[in-house]
């Protein structure tokens, strides 16, 4: 991973997830690139609801989007302090999302880091709106949510949860292959199933990931019997003290079915272990 896309609102969330990342990937040459976007609908320091915006107005948000990722730029590179890290910033007015998919290409990005909350600290769903549309988006390239202000501890346990119907091949999960292999963290897949007995797909998918776990400390554990996914994986998460977890995304993937499940606007699921989101390569 060499070329990190971090989008930034300038809340302390974001600086967050910038700073996690930056720690996560310490031992790697990386070129971090800061993104704002504004528009219309941007708010200015002191703003209450954005009115009718003119060319005044909108230069204003350009101005006031440079500033904070120049401010945003100086802070990290005191708090990092690392001489394998540069850092750029692009300040865009347009959609977020539109923009991170261009840049993606253009920058040839390998991994998309974002908050899951922004200025307005609203948790309508377990990370941030944002986000999720990105997500939904991604077709190559692997996006890591970090949740609030959290410290930053070194993974060592990780979770690959799965329900082998796909996502099992080595282009899938190289990601996190590499965060492993790179931060010496094991591997723990966790199988949600609503059935004990597995289909030939699923055994074939789980014989591919036995095979790309090769070389890497890891363990199966099974999870049959449940009433609702996510407070299945959240109350898993915490029993195995899990640092980072990781699921594909894809339209008929686990997670998908998830983020359709309105426990998810209901709880603060996931609110302290960051989630690796892996574009099922596969499908692509």
């Amino acid at each position: 991973m060499k070329n990190i896309l971090v989008a930034t609102d300038f809340s302390n969330n974001a600086y967050c997830a910038l700073f996690y990342a930056t720690q996560l990937l310490k031992s790697q040459p990386c070129t971090f690139y800061l993104l704002n976007t504004y528009n219309e609908l941007s708010l200015l320091e002191g703003e209450n609801l954005p009115g009718f915006r003119g060319k005044k107005v909108m230069n204003q948000l350009k101005a006031a989007s440079e500033e904070g990722l120049a401010r945003t730029s100086y802070r990290i590179v005191l708090d990092n302090g690392n001489p394998n890290h540069q850092f750029k910033t692009i300040s865009k007015k347009g959609d977020l999302i539109k923009r991170v998919l261009k840049i993606i290409d253009n920058k040839e990005i390998d991994l998309v880091v974002m908050g899951n909350k922004g200025q307005n600290q609203t948790r309508e769903l377990f990370f941030g709106s944002n986000t999720i549309k990105v997500v939904n988006e991604m077709t190559n390239c692997p996006v890591l949510a970090i949740p609030g202000e959290m410290d930053y501890i070194t993974p060592k346990d990780i979770a690959f949860v799965t329900d082998y119907r796909t996502g099992c091949q080595a282009e899938t999960i190289a990601p996190l292959l590499f965060l492993a292999t790179l931060l010496d963290a094991s591997i723990k897949v966790i199988h949600i199933n609503e059935s004990k007995v597995l289909s030939n797909t699923q055994e074939i998918n789980r014989g591919l990931l036995g095979t790309c776990l090769e070389g890497i400390t890891h363990s199966y554990h099974e999870i049959y019997e449940f009433s609702d996914k996510a407070k299945t994986i959240d109350s898993t998460l915490d029993k195995f003290k899990i640092d980072l977890f990781s699921m594909v995304h894809n339209r008929r993937s686990l997670f998908q079915r998830l983020t359709r499940e309105p426990v998810i606007k209901d709880l603060s699921m996931y609110s302290d272990v960051p989630f690796l989101v892996l574009p099922n390569k596969e499908s692509n």
